[in-house]
C-alpha cells in the first residue's frame, strides 16, 4: 500500500492558490490525487474567467473529469486550500470523491464552518479531513486581502 503524504499534497495546493495570488483572484488552489500522482490541478478563476462558478474546486473537477473520462471521479482525494463552499462540496459530492482534505476553515464560506452542512444527508460518503496546513492558507489569504485594502 502506497504511503500518501498529505502535507506535500497541500503544498501543491498551495502553489495553485498563489497562482490565484498573483492573477488578482482569492488564492484558492486545489488538485485531484489517483494513486498517489495528480492527475488534475487548478485554482480560482473566477474574474478572470468572468465565472462564478469558477471556484479552484470546479476547474479541478472539470479537468480531472476530462482525464479520467468520467464524471465520477472514484477513488480520487481532494485537496484545497480552504474549507470548500456549500456549492463546491455540492460538487465534490456528485463526483463522488472519496476523500476531500482541506487547509484552512471558513468562517466566511466554509459548508460546515459558517453552513453547518449535515453531512448525514449526503447520499455520498467521503473521508474528509481539514486543517491541513492550514496557519500557510490563512496567511496566503491575510495577505491578499491586506494587499486588497
Amino acid at each position: 500500500m502506497l504511503k500518501i503524504d498529505r502535507e506535500l499534497f497541500m503544498k501543491m495546493a498551495l502553489v495553485e492558490a498563489k497562482k490565484a495570488f498573483e492573477i488578482g483572484e482569492i488564492p484558492v488552489g486545489a488538485l485531484c490525487v489517483y494513486n498517489n500522482k495528480i492527475i488534475a490541478t487548478g485554482h480560482n478563476r473566477i474574474i478572470i474567467d468572468n465565472d462564478p462558478t469558477a471556484h479552484a474546486e470546479i476547474v479541478t473537477i472539470r479537468t480531472a473529469c476530462k482525464i479520467m473520462g468520467n464524471y465520477r471521479l472514484k477513488d480520487v482525494e481532494f485537496y484545497v486550500t480552504v474549507e470548500p463552499c456549500p456549492m463546491c462540496i455540492s460538487a465534490l459530492i456528485n463526483a463522488r470523491v472519496a476523500c476531500l482534505i482541506f487547509g484552512a476553515y471558513s468562517d466566511k464560506w466554509g459548508y460546515m464552518t459558517k453552513f453547518k452542512m449535515d453531512d448525514s444527508l449526503w447520499n455520498h460518503k467521503m473521508k474528509i479531513y481539514g486543517g491541513i496546513l492550514s496557519s500557510d492558507s490563512k496567511l496566503l489569504l491575510r495577505d491578499f486581502f491586506k494587499k486588497l485594502r
